[in-house]
């Protein structure tokens, strides 16, 4: 009966996630007579790679893997953010020829100039320029990863699922944890019944995105830096200080706060292992600073979702950044901001530290079940039943879903090859952005301002005033 349930669960999960990649796997087999290692020659074309986005994350995550295939264009508003991925290029490839390497300001003219000579874009631009360049990528059969959240507002979402599909080039959301071992040893272990049927998640970051206040005084834009390039499709606004190259993240205009920078990677546990589909509401239970163009530096969000199959409805509750400190004066708390003070935490994680001596983490989720509790760390990792003595005593649960080999660079690469699904793909993707998206419009809502969510119809129901956010008119200049 448990093998039964057990294929049944793989079965349901895979559809759960769309078309995973199913990327084979082998043992090699080796001769205890081999004394030297058979050696693999790359023998593939090397795909024609731009990155979009040149900061923190561009320059460290994916420059690095650009230049291994053929790194071809760099485009960041930024010209320091341009030099410095030069300079990371040669680090990876010293004998690399950066003066091969095109760089721009803005991606328009990116695919203007060279939209016939790609293979594949990396973006990790701010979240207000994920969606338009992908879309204009796929539009020109150009394989797309897009850094997390996958867009900035849900028909962004929908719009490049839609595109995925209608133009079937390979696309990879970054939430690195999706092809790790770890989430799916989480998936099977729920599927398996190790703590029977859950009825709540509580998940956590200590990531601290938001702000309050009105917007810093205007400054002089800062050589080097195209600023309409950096706007893009965003409302225009003159420079200041707490934007670039990090804050962003904290304003509505740009990002989508700590849930948007953190949540598609721990949400991406209960999302896949317990089949998530379209929540029913959607409440901010309470919030700590914020403002009319800020996100809070701290939240505490309530998810309800529906029976599906033969698991039960369930509540997720996520818990980001800090409980606002009264001693900390107004002008201290911006954006990204370390903020003092104590961490927003789930009660019962608090209890179980207590209680097991142990610590769970900056992020992570526990899941509640009526045989047990489970917990995941941030991308899926460190995945234990609570506690150590009844983990060990749960038979390993057979390994189901497919495994994938080298990363989500390697798949992502993989993908723009042979035409199969990355694990990640933006249709996967899109249903989990639209998870994290929904707590933003919960934020943005206000506390106690509940949200009764028709997903298939794309709408709030309760909250006519709501659905505008849903989507924005991009600027002129900025439109597909």
């Amino acid at each position: 009966m448990i093998q039964q349930n057990r294929r049944e669960f793989l079965k349901t999960a895979l559809v759960a996630a769309g078309s995973l990649s199913a990327v084979e796997l082998f043992a090699a087999s080796k001769s205890k007579k081999t004394s030297k290692p058979k050696v693999t020659v790359k023998t593939e074309k090397p795909l024609r790679v731009a990155v979009i986005g040149c900061g923190g994350q561009g320059r460290g995550s994916h420059v690095p893997p650009a230049v291994r295939e053929q790194l071809v264009a760099l485009v960041d508003p930024d010209e320091q953010c341009l030099n410095k991925a030069l300079k990371r290029a040669t680090d990876t490839v010293p004998d690399i020829d950066t003066r091969k390497i095109r760089t721009f300001t803005d991606y328009r003219k990116l695919f203007d100039a060279m939209g016939k000579e790609l293979d594949a874009i990396l973006i990790a631009s701010p979240n207000h320029h994920h969606a338009l360049p992908a879309l204009m990528a796929m539009q020109l059969g150009i394989g797309v990863y897009v850094e997390k959240p996958l867009c900035y507002n849900i028909a962004e979402a929908r719009l490049m699922a839609e595109f995925s599909r209608k133009y079937k080039v390979a696309t990879q959301m970054g939430n690195q944890g999706h092809c790790g071992e770890g989430i799916r040893r989480l998936c099977e272990y729920i599927g398996a019944g190790a703590v029977g049927k859950v009825t709540e998640v509580y998940s956590w970051t200590d990531r601290t995105n938001g702000g309050m206040g009105p917007r810093p005084p205007v400054e002089p834009v800062p050589a080097g830096m195209n600023w309409d390039s950096w706007i893009g499709p965003a409302p225009y606004r003159d420079f200041h200080s707490d934007l670039h190259p990090h804050a962003w993240h904290g304003w509505h205009d740009f990002g989508d706060g700590s849930l948007g920078n953190m949540g598609c990677h721990v949400l991406d546990c209960p999302h896949w292992s317990l089949k998530l589909g379209h929540p029913t509401s959607i409440e901010l239970e309470e919030a700590s600073g914020g403002g009319e163009e800020r996100y809070p530096v701290g939240n505490r969000i309530r998810y309800e979702y529906p029976g599906r199959g033969d698991m039960p409805p369930v509540k997720i509750y996520w818990y980001d950044g800090v409980k606002l400190d009264p001693r900390i004066p107004r002008p201290a708390i911006v954006s990204g901001e370390k903020l003092k003070g104590p961490a927003n935490r789930p009660p019962l994680m608090v209890e179980l530290e207590k209680k097991y001596n142990r610590k769970f983490g900056g992020s992570g989720s526990l899941f509640v079940g009526d045989k047990g509790i489970m917990f995941a760390g941030t991308y899926g990792s460190e995945v234990r039943i609570i506690p150590e003595e009844k983990h060990k005593a749960f038979p390993l649960p057979e390994k189901v879903l497919p495994r994938i080999v080298g990363g989500p660079h390697v798949d992502f690469f993989r993908a723009c090859r042979d035409g199969k699904p990355c694990a990640s793909n933006f249709e996967t993707a899109a249903r989990l952005t639209e998870m994290v998206l929904l707590g933003t419009l919960a934020m943005r809502a206000g506390v106690h301002k509940k949200i009764e969510w028709d997903g298939d119809n794309m709408r709030c129901t309760n909250r006519p005033d709501v659905n505008q956010l849903l989507q924005r008119t991009n600027r002129d200049g900025w439109k597909v």
